[in-house]
């Protein structure tokens, strides 16, 4: 199958470009940066020298791309520039995976508030937001546009889905600190993302409203039936890679047995979704390069909170791999195909 990516020259362009010259389903047709047309993609990506297949970076016309033969895209694009590229492909009947925010919300209220203009509202209802693991399977015969998590939100959402449809977990008093890798800011050049500022340095941001709470939000009502409201409190951390996310929720059921058989219904069979014993907390050293989400939990019988604890390749399940999953169940690949 023939598939391109538009934005192919940011960290998770570049994640999937590695991917997919790799992956035996698929051909990797085009690579698109406007900064970098008609430079070849070893000369941006100088890691990808041996198997760069002689690609070029095009300029990344929607209409040209909608009239190409490639049958699949990935939107490895900022939100709001994703969704002029959705509506192109999708008219032209391409499949879709974008790695935005832009198709992650189904409520354009909610998006309006925390990104602005939606510039293809007529597309959230072709739209299917999808965890691979707790997304019920229907969608792949649904979607025209797939929607991938945010790579906060899959570091949130894995954990907690499973509970939260068990009723383990109290729906209230949710408190979330996640802290992430440099790279989860994309590539650009900003002071604030420096070297010199960055190292040996540690700091929360985006506190009371960091714009992945409405994707969170939204899914966690979803599954747990009714409004949740949680308190989500991002870091930036002084590494490339990597998301650690430590979540402490009181507990409906006290017995930590209920919580890991819940998770473990849910996940038992799920390559990528790693369940730790109680008392051993995952670690970025051991995901990242993988596309792998660990999970652990603990009761803590003083505060009678369970305190869970996730870790993720922020460029991997928390963006390019986990697309390149989805794009293996949609296409009746493989799930493991071309990832580790």
């Amino acid at each position: 199958m023939k598939v391109g990516i538009v934005g192919a020259a940011g960290y998770t362009g570049e994640v999937l470009v590695q991917l997919l010259l790799g992956h035996p389903q698929v051909q990797l047709t085009a690579v698109t940066s406007r900064t970098h047309a008609g430079k070849p993609l070893s000369k941006v990506v100088p890691a990808l020298r041996s198997i760069d297949q002689g690609l070029c970076f095009v300029d990344s016309d929607p209409a040209t791309l909608a009239a190409s033969e490639t049958e699949l895209f990935f939107l490895a694009l900022p939100h709001g520039a994703a969704a002029t590229y959705a509506k192109a492909l999708v008219a032209a009947g391409k499949k879709v995976i974008d790695l935005s925010a832009d198709f992650r919300i189904s409520d354009l209220a909610t998006y309006t508030k925390y990104y602005g203009e939606h510039h293809a509202p007529e597309l959230l209802k072709d739209a299917r937001y999808v965890v691979p693991e707790i997304t019920a399977g229907t969608w792949k015969a649904e979607a025209k546009l797939v929607a991938a998590p945010g790579c906060y939100p899959t570091s949130i959402l894995v954990p907690l889905v499973p509970l939260f449809k068990a009723g383990i977990i109290s729906k209230e008093h949710i408190v979330v600190n996640s802290f992430s890798g440099v790279s989860g800011a994309g590539k650009k050049l900003d002071e604030a993302y420096l070297f010199v500022e960055r190292a040996e340095s540690a700091k929360a941001y985006g506190l009371t409203q960091h714009r992945h709470l409405a994707e969170v939000e939204e899914q966690l009502s979803l599954s747990a039936g009714s409004p949740i409201v949680i308190q989500f409190n991002p870091h930036l951390a002084p590494m490339r890679r990597g998301i650690a996310t430590t979540i402490t929720v009181p507990a409906a059921q006290v017995d930590i047995s209920a919580l890991y058989a819940a998770w473990n219904a849910t996940y038992g069979n799920s390559p990528f979704v790693q369940v730790l014993p109680t008392g051993e907390t995952p670690d970025t050293a051991y995901v990242v390069g993988t596309n792998r989400i660990d999970i652990s939990a603990v009761y803590d019988a003083r505060t009678k909170n369970f305190v869970i604890t996730s870790a993720e390749d922020n460029l991997m399940k928390g963006a390019g791999g986990q697309a390149v999953q989805i794009m293996n169940l949609w296409c009746g690949f493989p799930e493991t195909e071309g990832l580790i």
